[in-house]
């Protein structure tokens, strides 16, 4: 990646706050959690079923390059108040489709994770303004929609998942509830995107992991026929949460497929099933071996200050506080900013004293 795609620095970060409001469409509200503010060509982030826009806490501060960045709360979600009524995907891409309205967006950049991306590809299908779409782990794989193959593949793809990632799941999917959840769940396995693919005029983005077993190989490439515009990326190492784990990474992509859609590609070192899709532009395995090796510096006063926050935010978005739950989202953002910007300094030191890369080495 060029240096003008790499995300914003810790130092840029640092001192930015998180605002938090509530757009209402209809008898519902969905929850809107902003990072930055300058720029004229926002992110708009729309997380899975059961989850919280907290999946993205770790994508969203690579994606400020254009202006701010929009992580969004749907109904029923992350203890945003639902209707009586279970909503469908396309009820859900009306909100969505509310919330851009409201917020004034010009040609937003959409990015959905896993049944985000039919809330996403749904809305993007009937707005062809739209130009830049991002679909993280798509679902729902056409061939596996019975309830008891996709809870075996989340199962044995949730093996692949960071130990923290189950913890975001854990509390999110308190806060959503069983009764929400399983009547969300039937309409997400029943809604066709590969019916909705074709109509989207959007340019995207296709990211899954290599572990992620709900988004086979088979379903990207048929995914990237379906489309008339895709590029397809598949994150080495990465499971179905792949925007969390290995968020530098796939942030970067973000940003170079906004800036400018991506041109047919090759990479050294792609599996040899790939090498047919590669030669075709159409699937590209990126090894993301240095997001998925960073650490932070973790002290004790961070590990209280990120447990104190995850605490506050939880009971806050039960009760819908927003100002309380974007004190407690600040509070953990700063944290970040902080282990993560002590990293990249001692990541800079080491750069310096290693020789270059050689050519043709790919990153994501």
């Amino acid at each position: 990646m060029s240096p003008a795609s790499r995300p914003a620095s810790s130092a840029d970060l640092a001192g930015q706050r998180v605002q938090v409001r509530y757009i209402r469409h209809g008898e519902v509200r969905a929850r809107v959690s902003t990072i930055g503010a300058d720029g004229d060509r926002a992110f708009v982030l729309v997380a899975g079923i059961g989850v919280a826009s907290n999946y993205y806490e770790n994508l969203a501060p690579g994606l400020g390059e254009f202006g701010p960045v929009h992580a969004l709360d749907l109904p029923g979600f992350a203890g945003v108040p639902y209707p009586k009524r279970p909503m469908s995907i396309q009820r859900y891409a009306a909100v969505v489709g509310t919330v851009v309205d409201e917020l004034g967006l010009v040609d937003p950049v959409l990015v959905g994770h896993s049944m985000g991306t039919q809330v996403v590809a749904e809305l993007a299908s009937q707005r062809p303004e739209l130009s830049t779409l991002v679909l993280i782990g798509p679902v729902t794989n056409p061939r596996e929609r019975s309830l008891s193959k996709l809870a075996f593949r989340f199962l044995e793809s949730s093996a692949h998942e960071p130990f923290r990632v189950a913890m975001l799941a854990v509390g999110a999917y308190l806060l959503c509830g069983f009764r929400w959840f399983s009547a969300v769940l039937p309409r997400m396995m029943r809604y066709r995107i590969e019916d909705v693919l074709p109509r989207i005029q959007a340019h995207t983005l296709v990211i899954r992991g290599e572990h992620d077993s709900l988004v086979p190989r088979s379903w990207l490439r048929e995914m990237a026929g379906l489309l008339p515009r895709a590029s397809t990326w598949e994150i080495e190492g990465a499971a179905h949460s792949v925007m969390y784990d290995h968020a530098k990474g796939v942030a970067e992509l973000c940003v170079d497929h906004a800036r400018e859609p991506f041109d047919t590609r090759s990479t050294e070192g792609a599996g040899q099933d790939l090498a047919a899709d590669a030669a075709a532009g159409k699937l590209v395995q990126v090894a993301d071996e240095e997001a998925r090796n960073r650490r932070v510096h973790v002290t004790p006063r961070l590990v209280l200050q990120v447990l104190r926050s995850r605490w506050n935010e939880f009971f806050a978005s039960a009760a819908n506080r927003p100002q309380d739950i974007a004190e407690a989202k600040t509070e953990h953002f700063q944290a970040q900013v902080e282990a993560f910007g002590a990293a990249d300094a001692d990541a800079e030191i080491t750069e310096g004293s290693q020789p270059d890369a050689r050519p043709g080495e790919g990153r994501a």
